[in-house]
């Protein structure tokens, strides 16, 4: 059977232009894209959706899915709890329209292969496993108390987004466990975090000679390395040793923008968790610590992503939200929209992400052959990016040829 989504005005992500269309998606990709009317078949499904703007599937590449609370310290909470919470939380994401999703620490390939089967209805899921961190690093949340391994009691915790790897032949070990087990990318911690108890945001985490083995291992499975990380001679160290995607860098200046452009880095921004964790962190109990250094990184994270956007970095769409804050999933927007026009957030959420993920033509467009992941607003989003933030301006989701909303 096809469906037939007729009379859209369907945005063209190329060109930054709605262009009327008809799409006919064939299983679980867009077979026609054409101005002429497609004759329905017997068996077919027609939706018409005059008056109504087409996107693709919305794609955050920076999330955590099985974070269960705001604080990754939060000790000892059950797998299975935590596998309830991922589950809400991709499903709860789709029904906003993000049809992909980038996890950069926690999710593993069994949380991928149920969701990609079907038996979770939510977001499809990239993930890099376990991110790595050296010890005392921004995935070290051992209490100063404990002087233990960072081992299995850990492990079944809120706080495996992380691994502890020192020394070349540990992260050689860590990267290649992870991309056995499926991982598409390797994330490091290379700086300091808000969440972390143990380390400041200025700091530059992983020796010259850790990153260059990690950046090796990655090129060796064809992929690549996202860096966690703030400060500008930070992201300067992950740039030269090639990294790829730098998240959150809050503290980016010119000249590191303008390396950043030369290497073609990747910039994503995560500035609705440090908002929504000033605002109600402490409602959930953030520690206190860590709501003390978000004001370091706040107030500049706006300020970055105009620094890319003067010198022409590429700008992907991230989230990072934690726990009970994943309701504020596109808020991002609303923030973004401060600082650049709407149209600029919906590409960073579509193509250029799906650049990121290595998954251009597939994701991320409406093009012939790419995967039938569609939204149908009834509001320009390009006018007003409210269409997105407020989910009642959602009238159909499709993802891979599967409707999981339809109100027209």
């Amino acid at each position: 059977m096809r469906t037939i989504i007729k009379n859209g005005e369907v945005l063209n992500v190329h060109t930054a232009r709605y262009e009327k269309k008809n799409i006919v998606v064939t299983g679980e990709k867009i077979t026609s894209l054409t101005e002429s009317p497609v004759p329905a078949r017997q068996d077919d499904l027609v939706i018409d959706v005059e008056g109504n703007y087409v996107l693709p599937g919305l794609i955050d590449a920076h999330v955590h899915v099985t974070s269960a609370t705001v604080d990754l310290a939060m000790p000892q909470l059950p797998i299975t709890y935590i596998t309830c919470c991922a589950t809400r939380n991709l499903r709860e994401a789709l029904q906003r329209g993000f049809t992909t999703m980038r996890d950069v620490g926690g999710a593993d390939f069994g949380l991928a292969m149920a969701v990609n089967s079907g038996i979770i209805p939510g977001s499809r899921l990239f993930y890099c496993g376990r991110a790595l961190s050296q010890t005392g690093g921004h995935g070290d949340f051992r209490e100063k108390t404990y002087d233990g391994e960072y081992g299995a009691p850990m492990q079944t915790s809120a706080t495996s987004i992380g691994q502890i790897a020192d020394g070349i032949t540990e992260v050689r070990r860590a990267c290649r466990s992870e991309l056995r087990k499926g991982a598409s990318f390797i994330k490091i911690m290379a700086a300091g975090g808000v969440a972390s108890p143990g380390d400041r945001v200025t700091d530059t985490q992983y020796s010259s000679e850790e990153l260059a083995a990690i950046s090796e291992e990655a090129q060796a499975k064809s992929t690549y390395v996202a860096a966690h990380v703030y400060s500008a001679q930070a992201i300067q160290i992950c740039l030269q040793h090639g990294v790829r995607t730098i998240e959150h860098g809050n503290l980016l200046d010119e000249e590191t923008a303008v390396m950043m452009k030369e290497k073609g880095a990747y910039l994503i921004p995560t500035v609705i968790t440090y908002d929504a964790l000033a605002r109600r962190g402490a409602e959930y109990r953030f520690p206190a610590e860590s709501i003390t250094k978000l004001g370091s990184v706040r107030v500049q994270a706006l300020e970055a992503v105009k620094i890319a956007r003067k010198h022409g970095v590429k700008i992907g769409f991230g989230t990072d939200l934690l726990g009970p804050l994943w309701e504020e999933q596109t808020n991002e927007f609303t923030l973004r929209s401060r600082v650049e026009k709407p149209i600029d957030t919906i590409l960073s959420a579509t193509k250029i992400n799906a650049e990121v993920l290595n998954q251009s033509g597939n994701l991320g467009e409406i093009s012939e052959q790419a995967c039938a992941d569609i939204c149908v607003f009834d509001k320009d989003p390009v006018s007003d990016i409210s269409a997105i933030t407020d989910c009642t301006h959602i009238r159909m989701i499709m993802k891979a040829g599967t409707i999981y909303k339809n109100i027209l």
